[in-house]
């Protein structure tokens, strides 16, 4: 059975569902084909990017969806946008499909002529775009709709002719998941059965049929007026940051590294000695034989926390003065505290004790003596595959403690930092005011820091100006160098200076997974790969507002950057991420139609004993006011107005990502 997808497009629907008479006709449509079934429904306005985003979203193969119908939005008028946003998606056309539809039409009306209707297919799943009245609807799907089953038993197929030769028998026999010899290969892109990698991945991720960027030899007037790229959600992004952020890769690192901290344990470490290794002293005191009790006794010997002569072995009655942590002598089982005890005599020069008197009662085998592997035994585990190393200290410690000075670690990556633009004034270059038009490029240094705060290594790639040529040479020297990572900033939108895009994809040859994202601030971020010195290198092209990229590096750059480190996802995540707390609105906030990402100032208040986290926004949220940032300490992560209330009210709760320490009151 084929899962076929209705998406309608209609302002006036998407208002008042009850107007639809389009889905209630499909549904009785496909009710008479019983090799097919609706299996999901959807009514959104006239937008490009709401119909890019459910597009995109139903064409992923987990979702099964193997024919997806629009209706509406294929006329004249202004919004009209249907033919728009689908066309980029589309990764193989099918004019046949659209001839057919329109060659009917016209024999119905002559109006069929101002019909715009696009069809073809995106990854497994056939998408045809529809007119928007019912009768139309059907007029146009009943023209094609005697070979639609053929069309998508073919997009699973290699060879089309053992498939014809098995439809002139009988379709039900060709369909998915039936047997088809190959005899040949007809040349159609497809991509060989793999074995999913450590993070379950297969095969290379969107099919690169055709260029999706502008070409940048064409003038301006032949550029795209709308961005060519579909808007995926974060949460899309996220997973195809996660399946095509490379592998991590362990190495081996001393413990004073200037990178521990914060790497990731590539395997198991165990301590190759106990500790103690000797029976210690937990205080300043005497060595006893627990069993001889209180009274006066000669001090033999001294064991110091030295790691010097061996302290000589106690008989009964005897005793010998000990330091914390010094060894306990053989034949002594416990310690008593100096605090227990009576100077009764000295040598004969005063410098040393002769006889002491033992106070305590009570005393008891092991009293004050730490037993050899107490804190940690000779073979067991110390760190865990997966353990972060803290900046608390600890992980080192406990690695000193037994003596290892080197492990097993995942490598972290490299990062490279280039901001583009013209009108940017380098900051450590100025040589006086700036000109008409100049701005200082602020968000390098800014990226620059806060690269370093969180635990990796980064390279100063200086400004790119807005030249094809001297973008396209900088990008390959940086590429060409030991970075992993390439950051930059800028160059994404739709400008005709906007050169990233087109650079990464026509000149370096690099994949673009995604080029914009449903997000505020953020939407042009971009995420591409580019094979460079044998090896996948990751490119992050942020916004070119400085509190846009700084918001994309900590909720794109830095979980892609974990991962590629070594760490996992938690729980329901599907990448590792900065912490995410719940906190409380100190004031009202509005909801954007898109999810926004706000800076605040979280503070832990207690309220009648109870401690709660409350955020405050840092004043202005626009996406060029870099000095919300200045005060922040935290991310708010505000879902989208659709389909709820338009305000978050003051004590709402909702998500944050914690930047830093949080404020105590």
């Amino acid at each position: 059975m084929f899962k076929v997808g209705v998406i309608v497009v209609s302002d006036s629907c998407y208002k008042d569902r009850s107007l639809d008479k389009v889905i209630p006709c499909l549904e009785k449509f496909f009710k008479d084909h019983t090799d097919y079934s609706i299996a999901k429904a959807a009514i959104i306005p006239d937008s490009v990017d709401d119909i890019q985003y459910i597009v995109s979203k139903w064409s992923e193969e987990s979702e099964d969806l193997r024919l997806i119908l629009t209706s509406g939005g294929t006329g004249f008028t202004v919004r009209d946008n249907t033919p728009e946003a689908v066309k980029p998606l589309i990764q193989r056309e099918a004019p046949g499909i659209v001839h057919a539809m329109l060659s009917e039409s016209f024999k119905i009306t002559r109006f069929a002529m101002m019909a715009r209707p696009v069809a073809g297919v995106r990854k497994k799943s056939l998408i045809i775009t529809l007119p928007g009245s019912p009768k139309a609807v059907l007029e146009n799907l009943g023209s094609v709709f005697p070979t639609i089953s053929h069309a998508l038993t073919q997009i699973e197929n290699v060879d089309s002719r053992a498939l014809h030769r098995k439809m002139a028998r009988t379709l039900d026999e060709a369909a998915p998941g039936g047997k088809l010899t190959s005899e040949h290969d007809h040349h159609h892109n497809h991509h060989d059965h793999e074995k999913p990698d450590s993070r379950g991945r297969v095969g290379c991720g969107i099919a690169k049929h055709k260029m999706v960027s502008n070409d940048l030899d064409a003038p301006v007037t032949q550029r795209a007026r709308e961005s060519p790229f579909p808007m995926v959600s974060v949460e899309e992004s996220y997973k195809l940051i996660s399946q095509h952020t490379p592998e991590s890769e362990a190495i081996t690192m001393n413990v004073q590294d200037d990178l521990f901290v914060g790497s990731v344990v590539a395997e198991d470490v165990l301590a190759p000695v106990s500790v103690p290794n000797f029976r210690a002293s937990i205080v300043d005191g005497y060595a006893v034989v627990s069993s001889d009790g209180p009274g006066k006794y000669p001090v033999v010997s001294i064991s110091h926390a030295s790691g010097s002569n061996k302290p000589k072995v106690l008989a009964s009655g005897q005793i010998a003065r000990v330091t914390t942590g010094a060894p306990v002598p053989e034949g002594a089982d416990a310690v008593v505290m100096v605090e227990e005890t009576r100077l009764v005599s000295k040598t004969d020069d005063g410098s040393e004790e002769k006889e002491v008197e033992i106070l305590a009662t009570g005393v008891t085998p092991a009293d004050n003596v730490r037993a050899v592997g107490s804190d940690l035994k000779e073979g067991s585990l110390i760190l865990a595959k997966g353990t972060v190393i803290g900046k608390s200290g600890g992980e080192v410690g406990i690695l000193a403690s037994v003596g290892i000075s080197k492990i097993k670690v995942y490598r972290k990556p490299k990062l490279g930092v280039l901001s583009t633009g013209d009108e940017l004034v380098d900051l450590q270059k100025k040589t006086g005011e700036l000109s008409y038009g100049q701005i200082y490029d602020s968000n390098r240094p800014t990226l620059l820091s806060t690269i370093r705060q969180t635990g990796f290594e980064v390279v100063d790639l200086g400004i790119a100006l807005d030249s094809q040529e001297t973008l396209a040479s900088q990008l390959a020297k940086a590429l060409d160098s030991d970075i992993d990572y390439l950051i930059t900033t800028g160059g994404v939108s739709m400008g005709e200076l906007d050169l990233l895009k087109p650079t990464i994809e026509r000149v370096l040859n690099g994949t673009i997974h995604f080029g914009r994202v449903k997000m505020k601030p953020g939407k042009p971020t971009t995420f591409a790969t580019v094979t460079a010195k044998g090896k996948t290198k990751v490119i992050f092209a942020l916004p070119g507002n400085p509190a846009s990229a700084s918001v994309c590096y900590h909720v794109f750059v830095l979980p892609s950057l974990l991962l590629n480190s070594g760490s996992k996802p938690v729980g329901d995540e599907i990448l590792p991420q900065l912490p995410l707390v719940k906190v409380k609105l100190a004031a009202s906030t509005r909801l954007d139609p898109r999810p926004e990402y706000q800076r605040a100032r979280v503070t832990q208040i207690a309220t009648n004993g109870v401690y709660e986290l409350v955020a405050t926004v840092t004043g202005f949220q626009r996406s060029s006011r870099i000095a919300s940032f200045a005060t922040a300490n935290a991310i708010l992560v505000l879902p989208s107005s659709a389909g709820r209330s338009p305000q978050y009210e003051a004590g709402t709760l909702c998500d944050a990502l914690l930047l830093g320490p949080v404020d105590i009151v």
